[in-house]
């Protein structure tokens, strides 16, 4: 049986995180994460479907798994596109169907592999949820899938099982000819196709109940931060450099030629990627820290996901998701928290810091308000508010007027010396 890997995405309700798959989470990117856990599971061959924008990217990070790339021409035909991309490749050969954006354990896996030796011609992992999820709903007769709706809305769905895109296809050419004949104005052609054969192929469910995170929007890539930190064991490199008076609490992962200075705590889970320094009176806490970055002096980042090549210095950075090659200057912080503790947006979080792409220096004294986006290659100077979200490519000033006027105050040595005493 041939995985499917789909990675093709080009992460549009993400923004401003540019593609998924190549977000490191404790040294590893997203998409060799998710072949590892197949290759665990025993699946070993498999077809990664990538794009233009990304394809080359894959290869390279890929090459030590020796899995194969598959180019999806056109992406604005979805998933349905990514699926008829591969039908030289897999022939008869049946396929599973992976969501490289979907992160799930490794029960799942073997759910799907074990489903997939009984009578039925397609078998689809169900999950059920308490709470309306913008994807596919399944209509159940007992564990036989007669229908699949693709974001009915809330109150409309045909019942509380959701589809993870985890598929298996026996004898896959009738759901690629399905594919080409199927139409839809919306993001849907995939699932159309699958509820047209329903009426003829077997389609079963396979529930499963173990840890399931999608990435659909940036806030997610917190909770993978925690799922991933989760699942760390204390390790430090023999080539790091832990001061005598720095404080490692707890299940750290601190990654060779890491520089841990007097005075710092790094309060586990968390993990200091390669040659990142921890700079004096620094705090880090259930946080990832990329490679190459500095946490300067007197800055506190905590429960966030920090990429490579970042920089701060005498900063707070709460609950934030930041991209590679950012920079804050001093003072400058992430607001987590409305005033009222609401929820922030449509996160559901009532603590979230802001959303950096990549390549974004913010000035000193700057402060970046909840949830507010901040697209990539942007620059922000100094002293400012910022309340909305900010396309990429920008660059964001304000203006601070100063009134200058003659000074009378007169300035008394006594009473300073009296304040002394009191001292």
């Amino acid at each position: 049986m041939k995985v499917i890997l789909l990675s093709a995405g080009r992460s549009l309700r993400a923004k401003p995180i540019e593609d998924k798959n190549f977000l490191k989470f404790c040294g590893k990117t997203l998409v060799e994460h998710q072949v590892e856990a197949l290759k665990k599971a025993g699946f070993n061959d498999i077809l990664v479907v990538g794009g233009a924008h990304n394809k080359d990217k894959l290869k390279e990070i890929l090459k030590p798994f020796k899995v194969q790339i598959c180019e999806q021409k056109n992406l604005d035909e979805g998933m349905a596109g990514a699926v008829l991309a591969v039908e030289k490749a897999v022939g008869n050969e049946d396929i599973f169907i992976v969501s490289g954006n979907d992160v799930v354990d490794e029960k799942a896996y073997e759910l799907m592999e074990k489903a997939s030796k009984t009578t039925g011609d397609s078998f689809l992992l169900a999950y059920q949820v308490s709470s309306y999820f913008p994807g596919g709903y399944l209509k159940l007769q007992k564990d036989r899938v007669i229908g699949i709706t693709e974001k009915p809305g809330e109150g409309n769905e045909p019942s509380n099982l959701i589809n993870i895109v985890l598929h298996v296809h026996k004898n896959p050419k009738e759901l690629f000819a399905e594919l080409k004949k199927v139409s839809s104005k919306k993001d849907d052609r995939y699932e159309v196709a699958l509820d047209n054969l329903m009426k003829e192929r077997i389609f079963k469910s396979v529930k499963y109940t173990g840890f399931w995170q999608p990435i659909k929007y940036p806030w997610h890539v917190l909770d993978l931060t925690n799922h991933f930190l989760s699942g760390l064991k204390r390790k430090i490199s023999k080539t790091a450099q832990i001061a005598k008076t720095a404080t490692i609490n707890g299940n750290v992962v601190i990654e060779s030629g890491a520089k841990i200075y007097d005075n710092a705590v790094v309060q586990g889970p968390a993990y200091i990627g390669k040659n990142t320094v921890v700079a004096n009176n620094a705090l880090v806490r259930e946080s990832i820290i990329g490679d190459n970055s500095v946490v300067g002096f007197s800055t506190e980042i905590a429960r966030s996901f920090i990429g490579d090549d970042c920089w701060f210095h005498t900063n707070y950075v709460g609950d934030t998701v930041m991209g590679n090659n950012c920079s804050f200057g001093s003072g400058a912080v992430c607001a987590n928290l409305r005033l009222d503790e609401k929820e922030i947006g449509d996160s559901k979080r009532n603590k979230l810091g802001p959303i950096f792409g990549e390549n974004i220096r913010v000035g000193v004294q700057t402060s970046i308000m909840p949830g507010v986006r901040i697209g990539s290659n942007t620059m922000i100077t100094s002293g400012l508010i910022i309340a909305e979200d900010i396309e990429p490519n920008k660059f964001v000033k304000g203006k601070t007027t100063l009134e200058i006027k003659d000074n009378k105050a007169i300035l008394d040595k006594s009473a300073r010396a009296k304040m002394k005493g009191k001292l």
